[in-house]
């Protein structure tokens, strides 16, 4: 398939390849083409360190064409059902990502808090996909040691006029890194085999019907399911949700320039109404919002360095798209509110010695955000993203390319860089022949579960109500607020999702929850039911904290 070009070309490509003609012409739109492959046999056991879970390793086709060939392994684990008496069936999970353990997910909370939910009627199941964590996995590094020492000179996106060669250069190397891995699942990561190792899963348990709720990149895992198997569903949630026509062209970054502006705004406007002592971010002289630009320009001309502490301007554009994940984390004196006015105060009042304090509040947020269920020795969420998303989508494929899109994606988003050149290793890295990019108007026998947040600064609004449209028959929950998806922190969405997987009971059409209390603000019991209820996101694992 061509691969997108910037402008006029790359517009005429994206259209050519949303029709369902180019679909049909690559052989991807009917999954009952394909020879079945054999149903495998799960067996259970206890997870070592944690008696409340069950863990099990399943065998599936590492190639859906040939699926009495090659096979590679996927690991999974189970919180049972507390209400095994009134079970329904097994709820499938995936947190994001691409490259997020699902495994994790359910171990660190996940599972416990859907039992809680759903009245302990249904399995709570979690998988990691192909090539990810515990499943046979793409490994590109000797170790993560030494993954941290390949990127520590690499800033979050160029900028400067040097940078962008060297940078380009080294996303490169990652991707031959990962080619030459000699693990043959690197050409097998695509999103619609991980929707053909779900479908395969969901009859090993015995279900007719596939019950699943996806965050993030779930959320396209979900449509890709829905486009493959649009008559297996009996309940789909899909929350922070991904265009599924955008994502697999790769242009997803046209909605995230936008809605990440728009969500960091919210950011800035929510800290100046709690007032300076609830965000010092905000002073007497300045607003949150004119300090935070001084911040930039400040920092943009000179990074600011103490201790060997550095914060260059990458950094803090990053760090800013990272704080839209968690609204939570947002206020007190450990909060984004407080780090963005320690780096003002350092930038712009030459208080330098707060570096060290602002760096350490950050990589407590990481490590607390990043830790693995069990024991994992190495985590590979950075190399598992690009074994992914590049399978799943065509990039452009050189320097030039890439700058000139950046060129027009920034023009009026400052974070609209660090999502674009997240995904430079994807330049030379082959698309999957065994990926679906369409057609993305499906009728499913069950009617899908579409939620959006106003405010979402990792997946946008106009990503759900893009999927809902595609969704024929799909019903668009919308929740008022902030941070990426909304079941884990809001309880009117939490409700009706609830509601939905237990009943198949849609919300009404037009169903719009109201925002939590601004997050600067002293947390309320609606606050704190949320956060105790550990379904929240976690922020990225790889954060390049230099």
């Amino acid at each position: 398939m061509m691969r997108l070009k910037p402008l006029a070309t790359g517009l005429f490509a994206l259209c050519s390849q949303l029709s369902a003609q180019a679909a049909i012409q690559e052989g991807l739109a009917d999954a009952n083409l394909l020879p079945r492959p054999t149903i495998p046999q799960i067996q259970w056991q206890t997870c070592p360190d944690m008696p409340d879970l069950q863990c099990a390793e399943v065998n599936v086709p590492l190639d859906y064409r040939k699926p009495q060939g090659e096979k590679i392994t996927l690991a999974l684990n189970k919180y049972p059902a507390s209400n095994p008496a009134q079970k329904i069936g097994t709820l499938f999970v995936n947190p994001g990502g691409p490259g997020g353990s699902g495994v994790d997910a359910v171990a660190n909370g996940l599972g416990a808090g859907l039992d809680r939910g759903l009245q302990g009627r249904f399995d709570v199941i979690g998988f990691d996909p192909r090539g990810v964590a515990r499943s046979t996995t793409l490994r590109c590094f000797a170790s993560e040691e030494e993954r941290a020492r390949f990127l520590q000179d690499m800033p979050w996106f160029p900028y400067q006029e040097a940078q962008y060669r060297p940078f380009f250069a080294k996303a490169q190397e990652v991707t031959q890194r990962c080619l030459n891995s000699a693990n043959p699942v690197t050409a097998y990561m695509s999103t619609e085999n991980v929707a053909r190792d779900m479908d395969l899963l969901r009859q090993a348990v015995g279900d007719a019907k596939l019950s699943y709720i996806g965050f993030s990149y779930g959320s396209f895992l979900g449509a890709t399911y829905a486009a493959l198997f649009p008559k297996n569903l009996r309940a789909l949630v899909i929350d922070g949700v991904l265009d599924p026509a955008l994502w697999s062209s790769g242009w997803q970054i046209w909605s995230d320039r936008k809605n990440t502006e728009q969500s960091f705004n919210e950011f800035l406007r929510l800290c100046d109404g709690a007032g300076i002592d609830l965000c010092p971010l905000k002073t007497r002289q300045q607003s949150a919002a004119q300090r935070y630009h001084a911040l930039l320009d400040a920092v943009r001309k000179k990074p600011l360095e103490f201790g060997g502490q550095v914060f260059d301007y990458p950094t803090l554009v990053g760090i800013s798209a990272q704080s839209l994940y968690r609204p939570e984390s947002w206020g007190g004196p450990n909060g984004f509110g407080a780090i963005f006015a320690m780096l003002a105060d350092a930038a712009l009042e030459q208080k330098l010695e707060l570096l060290p304090q602002a760096r350490q509040l950050l990589k407590d947020m990481q490590q607390g955000a990043a830790a693995p269920a069990g024991k994992e020795e190495y985590r590979n969420g950075y190399e598992a993203f690009f074994g992914n998303h590049c399978a799943d989508a065509d990039y452009p494929g050189t320097e030039l390319e890439f700058r000139a899109i950046d060129f027009l994606a920034s023009i009026g988003s400052v974070q609209a860089p660090y999502w674009w050149w997240s995904s430079a290793s994807c330049a030379k890295w082959p698309s999957n022949k065994q990926r679906y990019t369409g057609p993305w108007q499906i009728r499913t026998n069950a009617p899908v579960l579409v939620v959006g947040n106003y405010f979402d600064g990792v997946t946008s609004y106009e990503g759900a109500q893009a999927a809902h449209r595609a969704l024929q028959g799909s019903r668009l929950l919308s929740y008022a607020g902030w941070g990426h998806c909304a079941y884990g922190r809001n309880a009117c969405v939490r409700e009706y999702v609830n509601q939905y997987l237990l009943e198949g009971r849609l919300p009404p059409a037009g169903t719009v929850c109201a925002a939590n209390p601004n997050p600067f603000l002293p947390q309320s019991g609606l606050m704190k039911e949320a956060v105790d209820h550990s379904t929240l996101p976690a922020l990225p694992p790889n954060w390049p904290l230099r």
